[in-house]
């Protein structure tokens, strides 16, 4: 099924010039209808002009070719086993795509979902219990190539006796900072120079909540208990080079 794009006018976060400017890229779920509420997908088209929100019930279907590139690929939980299953093939189709699987209700995660960092195809989870403007700050992390799990699925890990969803203890400082993107890198040099989230925004053009969500997966990724403690680990490791 495809949504096609919305005429509507943005939040405001985007000016005319922009969104002209913004290529065009497709977020494609793959699910059955409803998977994603129109609500929430009205207020994707909304938040992003220059998205184009494709949908398929099956994953064969989701091999096609759409009108632009595939950008973000969110998987319903029922799907996921299948989805792994073709990772080769999804991969192989979208190329720029970053895939995410879908929690909908917060419920207890099995063990696909607490072993995510091992998946070959799923490198986020989208909670669908969260508030509008936190989810589509989750979405916007995405779309620019970050990473998110919630916190729920990290501490379910630990009360479980799970590693993979957690840095391990064993590794060095440099190879956890080799799991960071370019962004997260950017944004923990501006913490360890003291800046606080509202500059740090600015700086980038994000959102507060985006910037918030970069430095929870930064701290996830470091081991580290807060950003105090990441920004040291930061400074530490510059002058260690």
């Amino acid at each position: 099924m495809s949504r096609g794009s919305h005429n509507g006018v943005g939040t405001g976060r985007y000016t005319e010039a922009e969104r002209r400017r913004e290529p065009q890229r497709v977020i494609l779920i793959i699910g059955n209808a409803g998977t994603i509420s129109e609500s929430l997908i009205h207020a994707l088209e909304r938040e992003f002009p220059w998205v184009v929100v494709e949908q398929v019930e099956h994953v064969r279907a989701a091999f096609n070719v759409f009108s632009h590139p595939v950008s973000l690929i969110l998987v319903d939980l029922a799907l996921i086993d299948e989805a792994e299953e073709k990772s080769a093939e999804l991969l192989h189709a979208h190329p720029q795509a970053l895939a995410a699987v879908i929690e909908p209700h917060d419920r207890s995660l099995d063990a696909t979902l607490v072993r995510v960092p091992e998946s070959s195809l799923v490198r986020s989870v989208l909670p669908m219990n969260l508030r509008l403007d936190v989810w589509l700050s989750v979405i916007r992390l995405m779309l620019s190539g970050g990473e998110y799990l919630p916190p729920g699925l990290i501490l379910r890990a630990k009360r479980n006796g799970h590693s993979t969803a957690l840095p391990s203890g064993s590794r060095s400082d440099e190879a956890r900072f080799a799991e960071l993107t370019a962004r997260e890198m950017q944004i923990l040099e501006m913490v360890s120079r003291g800046l606080q989230n509202k500059l740090i925004a600015a700086e980038f053009r994000l959102s507060e909540h985006t910037v918030k969500i970069h430095l929870h997966n930064i701290i996830t990724k470091l081991g580290a208990h807060n950003r105090t403690e990441a920004a040291a680990r930061f400074r530490s490791l510059k002058e260690r080079h």
